[in-house]
């Protein structure tokens, strides 16, 4: 993707969603941090519906504590890797309450020292929590940064910090949320829906046929 089309990528998705957010439900910055780590290797929908329930009973990392490792392994047993994931949160539940005050730490590193949170998870919980301009690069990312030229890279990694050098400042803080649900919806795995897309004219891999279709009169 040519630079002079990267603010008219981001303004086109932009226009289609101005206020973009994760998938993911929550109503304070633990429920964001516990379903975001959650989510790894599983669907958000799959997620909500878990969390829906476990959320209800216990919101704050002192209530997980309390409602103990056998019941919240139970609320997420539909959950891929649920009981891995019950035992990383948990334990991050008790580093939050006697290192943290109970209270979600707002550094990197802080938060990749919790069990189960990585980059990706900590660049979602300082991007949507604290309004930082991460980029979480997942495998829509990565996808669709590769696929439309916008960052390419061999790793997540690469991707992220091509991203973080080529986006937009003005777009930056809700960047990771449009490629997010435009890998999602839009240019998915298996078959881009190229002729829905309205950032076709800006990436790499649109078909010829379908850019020659907008653009004739």
């Amino acid at each position: 993707m040519k630079i002079a089309d990267i603010a008219p990528f981001f303004a086109t998705l932009k226009a289609a969603n101005p206020q973009p957010n994760t998938e993911l439900e929550y109503t304070n910055v633990f429920e964001l941090l516990a379903a975001v780590l959650l989510s790894a290797q599983a669907t958000d929908v799959g997620v909500n519906k878990a969390t829906r329930r476990l959320f209800a009973r216990a919101n704050t990392p002192q209530k997980m504590l309390d409602l103990g490792l056998d019941a919240v392994t139970e609320h997420i047993r539909t959950i891929g890797l649920y009981r891995t994931k019950a035992r990383n949160l948990m334990e991050t539940c008790r580093i939050l309450v006697t290192q943290h005050g109970g209270q979600v730490p707002r550094t990197r590193e802080a938060l990749e020292a919790l069990p189960g949170v990585g980059r990706k998870t900590a660049n979602v919980v300082l991007n949507v929590a604290f309004g930082e301009a991460t980029m979480a690069v997942d495998t829509h990312i990565f996808r669709v940064g590769n696929r439309t030229g916008l960052a390419t890279g061999k790793t997540p990694f690469d991707v992220e910090m091509k991203l973080l050098k080529r986006v937009p400042v003005e777009y930056m803080v809700d960047a990771h949320h449009w490629l997010i649900l435009h890998g999602r919806y839009i240019c998915q795995a298996r078959r881009p829906l190229c002729e829905q897309c309205q950032v076709l004219r800006y990436c790499d891999s649109a078909p010829p046929s379908l850019l020659a279709r907008q653009s004739a009169p």
